[in-house]
């Protein structure tokens, strides 16, 4: 439990029962003044001029401007019915000025200290005139009080600049905290979408060569049946490297269960990808030029999804006997990557396109988002072409 000093927790305390410390300091004001009253001769009519310059102290904080025009009021009917006696309710004033200053609005803490600065100039004149007393005396017990009644507004003002800093502090926290949440719903969305997009292509590769393995097994299975059988040892390996990856994706999203992880494929994989669609049946020829330079992991990644998503593109699109180039150019400053084939197109699919696909799409975000160019497009002759280009460093 976090223990706070005595005097914020003094504060934190009284923050929390405004309305009950209020009441409980007009109650004993009013009963001692109101005593005091009446043993002073003023009888009936001071003791209620005394109890309409106390009680309204109760709400001097939740109804500011009502509280001390109330006061107010009852101060000028003082020095109106009540000639020769200053009652000890008077007491009231500064604390009703105090309170005006650092808790009302502006107006009325200004129209407050003006009406108290009147009120002691009139009290001075009418109850500090005795037979003893010289005009000098007059003159510095006036000036005296008119000092403390300007005093204790300083304090009250000084007050309400710490409300309105702590008020700013706090909205500050509280959009600071707004901020936060929005930070992480963007954060989850990210996520989401990172997700999304790996799961895509996963799925998408995995699949296609499981469907085109299938066909070909089933085709060959009577006439050749060791190559069904290769196709049936390849759908097998792929549907369990396409399990691992689904576990590894999918377990940062539970909690319950640890996590597993498995390695990020990288450009030095793309070798393992294309002699995995070569089994496969698909014809590729793959060109690397330059010596490799250091990327980082997401761009790496990127790479990587890159010519796999393009390669499973044409498996699903191209036709048979389709041939494809992956050229792999280490230039200066940035990885170019090109994918070509000659196949047919959607007219020769082996998986009827989606009306929304998400492939080029996917691809377009993740170069984007490692600060590259993408280009894809069908090609006059024929076939099609995906071209992309990676920094090695983000600019």
């Amino acid at each position: 439990m976090v223990r706070f000093p005595l005097g914020e927790r003094w504060y934190r305390w009284s923050a929390a029962h405004v309305v009950g410390i209020d009441r409980a300091i007009a109650v004993v004001l009013t009963l001692m003044c109101g005593l005091l009253t009446l043993t002073s001769g003023e009888g009936w009519i001071g003791l209620v001029v005394s109890l309409g310059m106390t009680v309204p102290l109760a709400w001097r904080r939740t109804r500011v401007a009502a509280a001390g025009l109330t006061v107010a009021g009852f101060s000028v009917l003082h020095l109106v019915v009540v000639p020769h006696t200053m009652l000890p309710s008077v007491i009231a004033v500064p604390i009703a000025v105090y309170a005006l200053a650092g808790y009302g609005p502006r107006w009325a803490s200004s129209w407050g200290l003006g009406l108290a600065v009147l009120g002691v100039i009139g009290a001075g004149m009418r109850y500090f005139g005795g037979e003893s007393t010289t005009w000098q005396g007059k003159v510095f017990l006036t000036a005296f009080l008119i000092v403390f009644v300007v005093a204790v507004w300083a304090f009250g003002d000084l007050r309400r600049v710490r409300n309105q800093e702590l008020e700013g502090l706090t909205e500050r926290a509280r959009l600071l905290e707004l901020e936060r949440a929005q930070e992480a719903e963007i954060a989850a969305i990210n996520e989401r979408t990172r997700i999304a997009r790996e799961m895509h292509d996963i799925v998408a590769h995995s699949l296609t060569v499981v469907i085109a393995q299938a066909d070909g097994g089933r085709y060959s299975a009577r006439s050749d049946p060791d190559a069904a059988v290769a196709a049936l040892e390849t759908i097998a390996q792929t549907g369990r490297q396409a399990l691992t990856d689904m576990r590894a994706l999918l377990s940062v999203l539970r909690s319950d269960h640890p996590r597993e992880y498995s390695s990020t494929p990288r450009v030095s994989d793309i070798d393992d990808l294309i002699a995995e669609m070569r089994r496969g049946g698909l014809a590729v020829v793959h060109q690397v030029e330059g010596e490799a330079h250091e990327m980082s992991t997401g761009a790496e990644l990127t790479a990587y999804r890159i010519v796999q998503e393009s390669l499973t593109n044409v498996l699903k699109h191209a036709g048979p006997a389709a041939q494809v180039t992956v050229g792999q150019r280490w230039g200066e400053r940035a990885l170019e990557l090109t994918v070509v084939d000659d196949g047919r197109g959607a007219a020769a699919a082996l998986v009827a396109p989606s009306a929304g696909g998400q492939g080029v799409i996917g691809m377009r975000e993740r170069v984007e988002l490692h600060g590259g160019r993408f280009a894809a497009g069908s090609q006059a002759g024929g076939g099609y072409r995906v071209q992309v280009e990676l920094p090695y460093e983000r600019t």
